[in-house]
């Protein structure tokens, strides 16, 4: 669940960054604003997967348990 959070907030830094860059007519600060929105968008991805990841893990744990004798 961190994962995901920090990328929100990463998204939405990028995004007011973005903003701010195309208010101030800075390029630069506009590509840094949507280089931090496309960072933000891989670790929240990432962090979805590895809560999937980790939800296989445990229904296959939980199986395993099921099946002993």
């Amino acid at each position: 669940m961190a994962e995901k959070a920090k990328g929100k907030m990463e998204q939405a830094k990028g995004k007011a960054k973005e903003v701010a860059g195309k208010a101030t007519g800075s390029e630069r600060m506009q590509a840094e604003g949507k280089m931090d929105q496309l960072k933000g968008k891989a670790r929240e991805t990432a962090g979805k997967a590895e809560e999937q990841a980790r939800g296989i893990k445990d229904s296959l744990r939980d199986r395993d348990r099921r099946q002993e004798p």
